[in-house]
């Protein structure tokens, strides 16, 4: 399992992080997936046999937030 922090520009309402949280978890190979209204943060956890990290970003940024960094 993989663990990854993707930055987001400021959230600015909590029904939005709920959306990305939603759509994130549908991608195949989504073990985990928390979004961190107040500091913008979305903490996915994947299988990378299955998911990666540019197919989560891609998701995320196909919803309208700009994803600022990695870790």
């Amino acid at each position: 399992m993989t663990n990854k922090t993707f930055q987001l520009e400021t959230l600015t309402c909590p029904s939005c992080a709920s959306k990305i949280e939603a759509v994130v978890k549908r991608i195949k190979g989504i073990n985990e997936v928390e979004v961190l209204f107040s500091s913008s943060k979305v903490k996915v956890s994947f299988d990378e046999g299955a998911a990666n990290e540019g197919e989560i970003k891609k998701t995320i940024e196909a919803l309208g937030f700009d994803v600022l960094g990695v870790k």
